[in-house]
């Protein structure tokens, strides 16, 4: 699996992860799912990169100018909830592309151990396309491993692209290791290094999901 830090580079990326880890501005719950899809969008321009092309000729008010334009068909993934304004963001891009949802939670089992259950999924044929499955958090790399299996049982896609911008450094060796080396492109805007026994991402930015939608029960 490659692996694209997006965050190391110079940019207004840079910025809008800022801004969402910031407690003080997480306050804001629009300004954090604004910031959530503007990242979506610094991804989708970045990934739009990496498709195949070919020259269109578009017929203008004075002549016929060719123009490259992508061919892969397009499937845009999320996971629910947090991962929402991301996946938004990411459609702004990619307005023609087709759409796939995933409902996913951690179960905690006795002690500290948890599993992931999947309570739904709807996705269209993923065959031959390129998918891009966006997820806010990637702590462990155990949700999205699941969510990625149930989506590639409806199809194997030309390519697929995990759009996680904050990732521990623990899940991105956890992917490295469990998912296609050549097949699969994870982006990420920072790589933090510390994760708690019960799984969150230090310093990460807290709860996407609650600080997006509100605190839940």
């Amino acid at each position: 699996m490659k692996v694209i830090n997006l965050g190391q580079k110079n940019s207004v990326l840079n910025k809008f992860v800022a801004q969402m880890r910031d407690r003080e501005i997480q306050k804001d719950s629009m300004r954090f799912r604004r910031n959530l899809e503007r990242v979506g969008e610094i991804f989708a321009y970045e990934i739009s990169q990496t498709l195949n092309a070919s020259a269109k000729d578009v017929v203008t008010p004075l002549g016929i100018a060719s123009v490259p334009v992508y061919d892969d068909r397009l499937v845009v993934a999320t996971i629910l909830r947090a991962g929402l304004p991301l996946h938004q963001g990411i459609l702004n891009f990619f307005d023609d592309a087709q759409n796939a949802f995933v409902a996913a939670y951690r179960k905690y089992d006795k002690g500290e151990g948890f599993h992931i259950e999947i309570e739904y999924a709807s996705t269209p044929d993923l065959t031959g396309k390129v998918l891009i499955l966006a997820d806010t958090m990637l702590a462990t790399g155990a949700s999205l491993e699941v969510a990625l299996n149930k989506l590639w049982d409806e199809g194997e896609p030309m390519h697929t692209h995990l759009v996680c911008p904050i990732a521990s450094a623990y899940a991105v060796e956890y992917l490295q290791k469990n998912l296609p080396a050549d097949k699969v492109t994870l982006w990420v805007a920072t790589i933090d290094e510390e994760l708690t026994s019960h799984s969150y991402i230090v310093p990460g930015l807290g709860d996407a999901g609650d600080l997006a939608y509100g605190i839940k029960k």
